[in-house]
């Protein structure tokens, strides 16, 4: 049986000039937050909307090794994609941030957990959540 493809959903950013620290580069508090909405919008482009209105998710954890720093001016490039087997209500999920040298310059493994939106309880991760992350097959 062939592996299944994970799908990668990739993203650009150019840093503003508020993102912009006192050491001349991206403050590691903007990749925090250029984690979290890359998440969700990988989330909301493959979510079918009835599955999308009834859960939300949350990070539980973020570990990140900041490699390289990032400018003003540079075009980053930003991808991710979801790990290969949830645990009960959390799933992992891989981002890096990529300059335009082709060098990762930021790495990250979040972890996210899977709530019911109505009564914000965790709920087990199962196929129909993660259908939408991994490519069709074509035959």
């Amino acid at each position: 049986m062939a592996e299944a493809q994970i799908s990668v959903f990739t993203q650009q950013k150019a840093p503003a000039p508020e993102d912009i620290d006192e050491l001349g580069h991206v403050n590691n508090a903007v990749y925090v937050r250029w984690i979290q909405d890359i998440a969700v919008a990988h989330w909301y482009s493959v979510a079918p909307a009835d599955l999308a209105a009834n859960v939300v998710w949350v990070v539980v954890r973020h570990e990140i090794d900041y490699r390289a720093p990032s400018h003003l001016g540079e075009t980053l490039t930003l991808r991710t994609w979801v790990g290969d087997a949830p645990k009960g209500a959390r799933y992992d999920r891989f981002v890096e941030v990529v300059g335009p040298d082709g060098k990762v310059r930021v790495r990250a493994l979040t972890t996210w957990a899977l709530l019911d939106r109505e009564s914000r309880r965790p709920m087990r991760v199962t196929a129909e959540f993660t259908a939408p992350f991994v490519p069709k097959k074509s035959v």
